[in-house]
């Protein structure tokens, strides 16, 4: 397969709507479209032509990681198309890929379902960490993205982004916006994070928190006058805070709640759900602001009434909890009763604000 073939195959998959794309020896791509995969009629591919991506598609550099590793991330991207993160790997001794499709169209970020007052609230800030949270494939970088595209429209700010692979590409508006990549900028986010401090940024957004160094980096960036956004494959914003504090050793972990809950701007949890009538998907929100009630039980250790206390009574603060939010996409017919009711933080709350 040339690596025009290869191109215009990527660009069929995202012409059909596709997500992910898995190509494995010895059967065709399969395409995940609106959370279901589907079999691309086309022939299997052979582990010759998977051998051969990997010196069509690879630069050196991630030609070596793949030999040495036998895995390799990467991003690839097709003008006019598309930008891929790209996963290839090696099992039972062949070439296999998994790519997700990354839109560099940033019109398209209007259809995050944000509200617009969260994105404004959060743009607003001078200091302070935002977290974006949810499972794979729940469209975390693209609420980023939007997030960063307003700031970069509506602010004169410095930006810099710390991702693996970068997805969107930001061109600059009002605000000058730098990416680094880890593996071919820096290498890893914790140290590029430390370093991005000496690069006066006003806004700094690191593609995912994934251990103590990063988070310990993130929340010293946010203290010292940084807005830092990043995100974390937890399911719902109260988890989220907990799964932060666990990334620090015991001894720790008492002064790092303190920080953090000093620190937090905003928890946002996403799902994206099938819609009743098949067509698409939805995205279903909890959203939970640093109000001073909000800060001060995090900073006690067992005070999770309190932050469901908060989820579900500060509407007026543009907060919303998983089980509401889900109700009213229930009740306006956007979702089936089963699809909330499965995904629900409590199916019995869940039930009740439906009215079942």
């Amino acid at each position: 397969m040339s690596l025009m073939t290869f191109d215009e195959m990527l660009s069929t998959c995202v012409r059909e709507g596709a997500s992910d794309i898995h190509l494995h020896a010895g059967m065709p791509p399969h395409l995940r479209v609106n959370g279901k995969m589907v079999v691309m009629k086309i022939g299997a591919l052979t582990p010759k032509v998977m051998e051969g991506l990997v010196t069509t598609i690879l630069n050196e550099r991630q030609r070596v990681t793949f030999h040495v590793k036998n895995q390799v991330d990467f991003a690839h991207s097709i003008p006019g198309v598309s930008r891929f993160r790209v996963n290839m790997f090696r099992q039972r001794g062949s070439v296999s890929m998994v790519l997700r499709v990354i839109s560099n169209d940033t019109s398209r970020l209007e259809e995050v379902k944000l509200p617009f007052d969260t994105i404004e609230f959060i743009a607003a800030q001078r200091r302070g960490i935002v977290l974006v949270t949810g499972p794979t494939g729940s469209g975390k970088s693209t609420t980023m993205a939007a997030i960063l595209d307003h700031i970069n429209r509506s602010k004169a700010e410095m930006i810099v982004t710390i991702e693996d692979p970068i997805e969107m590409i930001h061109s600059n508006k009002k605000s000058l916006i730098v990416q680094r990549e880890i593996g071919q900028d820096a290498p890893s986010f914790s140290e590029a994070l430390v370093a991005a401090m000496r690069q006066d940024p006003d806004v700094i957004m690191i593609g995912e928190i994934r251990d103590h160094a990063t988070a310990q980096a993130a929340i010293s960036a946010a203290q010292t006058g940084h807005l830092v956004l990043s995100t974390l494959h937890t399911m719902d914003t109260i988890r989220t805070i907990n799964r932060i504090l666990e990334l620090f050793p015991p001894e720790e972990r008492g002064i790092a709640r303190i920080l953090f809950a000093d620190s937090m701007v905003s928890v946002i949890s996403q799902r994206l759900l099938p819609k009743a009538d098949g067509e698409g998907r939805v995205v279903a929100l909890e959203i939970m602001r640093g109000t001073l009630f909000v800060k001060d039980a995090i900073k006690e250790e067992h005070a999770q009434d309190k932050l469901k206390e908060a989820l579900t009574e500060g509407g007026h603060n543009g907060m919303i909890a998983f089980d509401e939010h889900l109700a009213q996409l229930c009740r306006d017919g956007l979702i089936d009763f089963n699809t909330g009711y499965s995904a629900a933080t409590s199916p019995h709350d869940f039930k009740l604000r439906v009215g079942h």
